[in-house]
């Protein structure tokens, strides 16, 4: 597992409530914003820098889910908690973004790497 590329999810939280994006395309999904951490970068500075590029958001990105899951044979996603300090959610990169509750969770259609972080999630957004 060692040579696997990291890639940062990152759920911002907001009164009970997370920012998902779906990415488009025939093999589009729902997914946790963020993207790969660069060399000499932290997994919390890729996921601030990658929240900026892709949706204009500044965010305090914080502690990890705990988990990591291999997205194919050459990455390892890793999800942590953030939240929003300042903008509102500019789409580049992403077909659609919104804030959904823990009600909504299942109702979306998630990328496989991104739904073994849910239960962790969910709880999260119901203890408050």
């Amino acid at each position: 597992m060692g040579d696997r590329q990291i890639v940062i999810g990152v759920a911002v939280l907001r009164t009970g409530q997370v920012l998902v994006a779906r990415r488009g395309g025939p093999d589009g999904g729902w997914e946790f914003p963020g993207g790969k951490v660069e060399v000499g970068e932290t997994d919390e500075a890729a996921g601030q820098r990658e929240l900026e590029e892709e949706l204009g958001l500044q965010v305090s990105v914080g502690k990890s889910f705990g988990l990591e899951e291999p997205i194919g044979e050459k990455y390892l996603l890793r999800v942590y908690f953030a939240e929003l300090l300042a903008g509102d959610p500019v789409l580049h990169e992403h077909a659609e973004i919104r804030w959904v509750g823990p009600d909504e969770l299942d109702a979306l259609d998630w990328l496989v790497p991104d739904r073994p972080f849910l239960p962790v999630l969910r709880q999260q957004l119901q203890s408050g």
